[in-house]
């Protein structure tokens, strides 16, 4: 199995930056694309930035494209979401997935792990 811990999450002003990090341990070497999503209260979970397996393809969500960058470690087991210029509709709790398959999907149902998420508040 694998576990995924996600980190990083705070409370910001808009404008400001935030770097999250999730942390894979287990079999980690079954997995191929990592990525992130989030969820508002009272919304439905979205996909927001995912990565393949050499850092070769990713994608993103329209409303995040040129503020956020989605990267990975692997040597770390790491994947990380470089956060700029956020906005109050930023604020949800932020999850780590993982897949086994190396598409860099947006569809939940294509992951095989999540993270228990970290909340991002960013204030007005």
């Amino acid at each position: 199995q694998v576990q995924l811990v996600e980190s990083g999450g705070g409370l910001v002003q808009a404008g400001a930056s935030l770097r999250l990090s999730c942390a894979a341990s287990g079999r980690t070497e079954t997995i191929m694309t990592m990525a992130w999503f989030r969820q508002a209260p009272g919304k439905e979970r979205e996909f927001v930035a995912a990565v393949d397996k050499r850092a070769v393809r990713t994608n993103y969500v329209d409303s995040v494209k040129g503020r956020f960058t989605i990267s990975r470690d692997n040597a770390k087991n790491t994947v990380y979401l470089q956060m700029n210029s956020l906005k109050p509709e930023d604020t949800a709790v932020y999850y780590c997935a993982a897949r086994l398959g190396s598409i860099p999907s947006d569809r939940q149902s294509h992951y095989d792990y999540w993270g228990q998420g970290t909340q991002v508040t960013v204030s007005s």
